[in-house]
């Protein structure tokens, strides 16, 4: 267990965790508080599925433009940059819910700065991990860890969203996002870190992106496995946008039931990582990507139909362990095997088929679970999550045969 923790040796790396535990702890609570605040003023799912399509769909615009931005320019100042800009949300909803004005288009709007906002952060956050961490062998600990922090954010962050919101209303939840942002900014002033050779890129917007582009293409892993993160993303993770629903109907509760619900997703994410930081190295990933895909397609069919509060808690535990299993494992692999000059570029693609597809299966979830109910829309993701595993299962051994090479190169495996 010890090597799991290999990531914590590193300064930079113990300030980045904690800033980021709170700033991704806001966020959660704050994700939360606005579903709950458009449910209630509205009892609309496709307005529901309006709001996750708003906070996420600039990701598929402008987290290419992110990972090329990570490959040219400090990466810290970066982070800097927007994680103060991710403080305007948050304290603008706060004034506007405290002074009883908000309205479900002010949720909107917020909510679609916020996925701006992001789209920059995430792969910026996601190639800065080995700047924190240079040495190759503790890498998987820190992709690991912070993945952990998502998942740590989402199981603590609605239980405490929903107590915030019973105390005191939407308003507090809103606040303390804006707060959180502080303790991320303030710790990532206070790394010292050994300056980085940029490699040169392209001065041209359009050919640094085709560059990318061209790279993942030609990498067999690449081209097989980012589809499958799409793919699972687009079918399983519309549950969190149609969750409220299953919280107020078919459990008659309120938002602690919303908490729970989604909090036992985040326990279940912070298991997976959990297990993947105690693995010693990155052989044999491809088989958990696929079982993984296999597993959380079958549960969230099972959740969907589920009348049991108990069932629906533990099934959507493996669905949230299953799916960041799923895409945590092919991000390890993707800081492992690509080159530096390109690590931003990739993780930028990697953010559009991780989160950058979220919105297009939160609106299509809210759309046909409009017309057929949520129970059959998210049982129908639920089975293609499975026809997914299947499709990845039956390609695991021409993706061996292009990855052993590289790995035999990286001295990973000995030939």
């Amino acid at each position: 267990m010890i090597h799991s923790l290999r990531a914590f040796r590193h300064r930079s790396y113990r300030l980045f965790f904690l800033g980021q535990s709170l700033a991704i702890l806001g966020n959660w609570i704050q994700h939360l508080a606005m579903s709950w605040l458009v449910y209630r003023l509205t009892g609309s799912a496709w307005l529901l599925g309006v709001t996750g399509f708003s906070s996420q769909i600039a990701i598929l615009v402008l987290a290419p433009f992110g990972g090329l931005w990570a490959d040219r320019i400090d990466r810290r100042k970066l982070l800097l940059w927007t994680q103060a800009a991710a403080m305007a949300p948050g304290f603008t909803l706060a004034a506007l819910a405290y002074s009883d004005a908000v309205e479900v288009w002010h949720v909107v709007v917020m909510a679609g700065l916020f996925g701006v906002i992001m789209a920059v952060d995430v792969p910026v956050r996601q190639s800065f991990t080995p700047e924190m961490v240079p040495v190759r062998e503790d890498l998987p600990s820190a992709i690991a860890f912070n993945a952990l922090m998502q998942n740590g954010g989402r199981m603590i962050g609605p239980t405490i969203a929903g107590v915030l919101i019973a105390a005191s209303g939407e308003a507090m939840c809103f606040l303390v996002n804006g707060v959180s942002k502080v303790a991320a900014v303030v710790t990532l002033a206070m790394m010292t870190l050994a300056p980085v050779a940029r490699a040169r890129v392209p001065s041209s917007l359009r050919e640094g992106l085709r560059e990318g582009i061209a790279y993942t293409w030609n990498s067999v892993p690449l081209r097989r496995l980012l589809p499958v993160v799409a793919l699972v993303s687009f079918m399983a993770s519309p549950y969190q946008t149609l969750m409220p629903i299953f919280a107020a109907e078919v459990f008659s509760g309120g938002a602690e039931t919303l908490g729970f619900l989604i909090g036992a997703a985040g326990l279940g994410g912070m298991t997976g990582m959990v297990l993947l930081a105690s693995r010693k190295d990155i052989r044999g990933l491809i088989r958990w990507i696929a079982a993984a895909a296999g597993a959380a397609g079958a549960t969230l069919v099972a959740f969907a139909y589920s009348t049991s509060l108990a069932l629906s808690l533990a099934a959507i535990a493996v669905v949230g362990m299953n799916t960041l299993i799923v895409a945590m494992s092919v991000s390890t692999i993707i800081q492992t095997i690509v080159d530096d000059r390109m690590r931003g570029r990739v993780l930028g693609l990697f953010t559009v088929a991780f989160l950058g597809t979220f919105p297009l299966g939160s609106l299509a979830a809210g759309a046909v679970a409009s017309w057929i109910g949520a129970t059959h829309t998210l049982a129908a993701g639920g089975g293609a999550c499975m026809l997914v595993a299947l499709w990845l299962w039956r390609r695991l051994p021409e993706l061996r045969a292009h990855i052993r090479p590289i790995y035999a190169r990286l001295g990973i495996i000995n030939e």
